[in-house]
């Protein structure tokens, strides 16, 4: 029997804030729960309060972000997404890059995992990202040579970037701090359709048992104990359950079905 710290993912819960996030995790009785942090809006006010509400909920933040790295995009700005995660006890931040220049992604990743006092910086891969498979990431994270460089895998993007769930099992464990978790139909978008693919990934996802993705074969890949996102990006769940808390709590009951 699987015993992995599940958190509620973000992204479940795109149209609501951290604290309406916060509440739905502990309605659902998730073990922990990540955050968008959208420096735009996000100010002090928004860093005490979530910081109290989890506290008062008992829940550990397994992530904040998103640092999206580009060929302009400031790295003083992800220091400033890196320094709130810090605040709020987050044990990851998540980075993905569209920066084609790979060289340079590994240096903003480096300068990222030189500014943290102790957030790993994990960088998913994906088909939506020039980062597109884990060999690629593998390599970027390789030129980082840092020890809070770390992979986020989902197997959404697993199976869409054609990875070998063979190859996850070669990680060395401190790669991994924690996994997203999903599941997909068989039909995969289109690789040069860029809107079917990000359509794929914040609208079609299923939950988990629900699809046609390997799941269980994934869990056997990684380390047995590590924390799992459930990242239920879906059109579908957003529809049938407005309320964030009965969305949570349905998310909750997949992966315990599971």
């Amino acid at each position: 029997m699987r015993t992995n710290p599940i958190a509620l993912a973000s992204g479940v819960l795109p149209e609501f804030g951290p604290l309406d996030i916060i509440a739905a995790a502990r309605a659902a009785d998730f073990d922990a729960v990540g955050l968008w942090v959208g420096l735009a809006e996000w100010t002090g006010a928004t860093t005490r309060d979530a910081k109290a509400a989890l506290a008062q909920n008992g829940l550990d933040l397994i992530n904040v972000e998103v640092v999206r790295i580009k060929p302009e995009s400031l790295v003083d700005d992800h220091k400033r997404t890196l320094d709130i995660g810090a605040e709020l006890g987050a044990k990851n931040l998540l980075c993905v890059s569209s920066d084609p220049d790979l060289a340079a992604t590994a240096a903003k990743l480096a300068a990222l995992c030189e500014h943290s006092p102790g957030v790993q910086v994990a960088l998913e891969f994906g088909i939506f990202t020039e980062v597109r498979n884990l060999a690629m990431a593998r390599s970027v994270i390789d030129a980082v040579n840092h020890p809070l460089a770390a992979i986020l895998i989902d197997p959404i993007h697993v199976d869409r970037s054609n990875t070998a769930i063979a190859e996850i099992a070669t990680l060395p464990p401190h790669l991994l701090p924690y996994a997203q978790f999903c599941d997909a139909p068989t039909e995969r978008p289109k690789p040069n359709d860029f809107d079917a693919i990000i359509t794929d990934a914040i609208n079609v996802r299923m939950q988990c048992g629900t699809g046609a993705l390997p799941l269980a074969a994934m869990l056997d890949a990684i380390p047995p104990d590590i924390p799992l996102s459930i990242e239920m990006r879906s059109k579908v769940l957003r529809d049938n359950f407005p309320d964030p808390a009965d969305r949570a709590r349905d998310v909750a009951r997949a992966w315990l079905a599971l």
